[in-house]
């Protein structure tokens, strides 16, 4: 079997970022992947601004206590173009705006006594005090958000604060995804003797629209290899990747690995994982007559168990990363947490184990007590997974690496 590094490093290796990008207002960009750097066309703040609220002065009007009383000359809101400060008076200003030439500092209003249109100056301000320098966050020029971004709320926001309408992106990787099985039932219809509801569609193309893809639900395709082979073809056509759940074991009911094999290519792996195992990956031709030089001649594809707690941990660890590689993200690896174990595992097993746990009170994990690849509740319990080594038992007390739903699920 192979190690969870090794599959997921033969699996990475295979993706690249898909062709096709496109120019969308910054407002619509939200989870969008960058094509091309944000570079600065300006200073930001593109002046000198002012920290607080109070008065801006010249530091060397204050030489004595006698010079503390000035005049105010001029009222600057924010917003607002400042005239220069006159020697030996004061303006008064308002925080975010303009500061005017010729003044070095800002003294907030509670230090201050204002009477009439005067003002008496209560602290000795140090050149500078208050005044948020023009390029203090940002120089004209500097590459803001690179290429690979995944575009949050606080970087659009960045991008705004630079004048940026519009933002190049990649396209959304488009997903074809499709289950098998005659026992799978929708939610709404009858369960019929033997039948299961369906869960894996609704948690998988969550998970895909999560990741920000274009997905194509092909439902539940009759357990047939004819009927398997065409969703495929149909599936492989204008997709960079086709996700399947069940289906690519050796039983005779299993029609989804003959039907790769006969459309395509497939590699099947046994990974030493637990809750997952298998897995499998390959790639479906596509129509001749749909390819052209920027068009790959195939398409993508991975077949996840069927149990699902299974589907849902190899998705994350496996499928996330590989859609994030091909919508063009530079950094795909989860960052992990060292956390305290609350409970003790005695037995190990032989393979890397992914255990669902949650943060308590303490900021301690605690264990789900059923890890059943077949308990979704764990999930949902759950604030994450606890990446256990092979043949590690775990005592109360100890460190163990703990990768956040937050984080698979960004």
């Amino acid at each position: 079997m192979l190690s969870t590094a090794e599959a997921l490093s033969t699996l990475l290796s295979a993706a690249s970022p898909i062709n096709g990008t496109e120019s969308i207002p910054t407002l619509d960009a939200l989870n969008r992947v960058l094509s091309a750097d944000v570079i600065s066309p300006l200073d930001v703040p593109p002046m000198n601004t002012s920290s607080m609220d109070g008065y801006a002065i010249r530091t060397e009007d204050l030489t004595t206590d006698s010079n503390r009383r000035l005049p105010v000359s001029q009222r600057i809101p924010a917003g607002h173009a400042p005239e220069p400060l006159k020697p030996g008076t004061a303006a008064r200003i308002f925080t975010g705006a303009t500061v005017p030439p010729g003044a070095d500092a800002i003294v907030m209003q509670e230090q201050t006594e204002a009477a009439g249109n005067e003002v008496t100056i209560l602290h000795s301000p140090a050149p500078g005090e208050w005044i948020t320098a023009q390029g203090a966050d940002i120089r004209s020029g500097s590459i803001i958000l690179p290429a690979g971004t995944r575009l949050t709320p606080q970087a659009l926001g960045l991008a705004a604060s630079v004048g940026c309408a519009e933002l190049q992106v990649r396209r959304r990787v488009k997903v074809a995804v499709f289950f098998t099985g005659d026992e799978l039932t929708m939610p709404g219809e009858p369960l019929k003797p033997g039948a299961i509801y369906n869960s894996n569609r609704f948690t998988l193309r969550g998970l895909l629209e999560k990741l920000g893809c274009d997905v194509t639900d092909y439902g539940i395709v009759p357990d047939r290899l004819d009927a398997t082979r065409t969703t495929l073809r149909e599936a492989a056509q204008a997709h960079d990747l086709i996700l399947t759940c069940g289906g690519v074991s050796v039983g005779e009911e299993d029609h989804v690995k003959p039907a790769v094999e006969a459309e395509g290519r497939l590699s099947m792996w046994q990974i030493a994982m637990k809750p997952g195992k298998p897995l499998a990956f390959g790639a479906v031709r596509r129509a001749a007559q749909q390819t052209d030089a920027a068009t790959s001649a195939e398409t993508f594809f991975i077949g996840l168990p069927g149990n699902p707690v299974s589907s849902f941990a190899t998705f994350l660890l496996f499928v996330r990363p590989f859609v994030l590689l091909l919508a063009g993200m530079r950094t795909v690896a989860p960052r992990a947490l060292s956390l305290r174990a609350d409970f003790t595992q005695k037995k190990a097993d032989r393979r890397n184990e992914f255990l669902r746990a949650r943060i308590n009170a303490a900021g301690g994990l605690d264990l789900f007590p059923n890890q059943s690849s077949a308990v979704l509740t764990s999930t949902v319990w759950g604030d994450g997974l606890i990446d256990n080594p092979p043949n590690h038992a775990i005592s109360a007390g100890e460190t163990v690496r703990f990768i956040p739903f937050s984080e698979l699920l960004n």
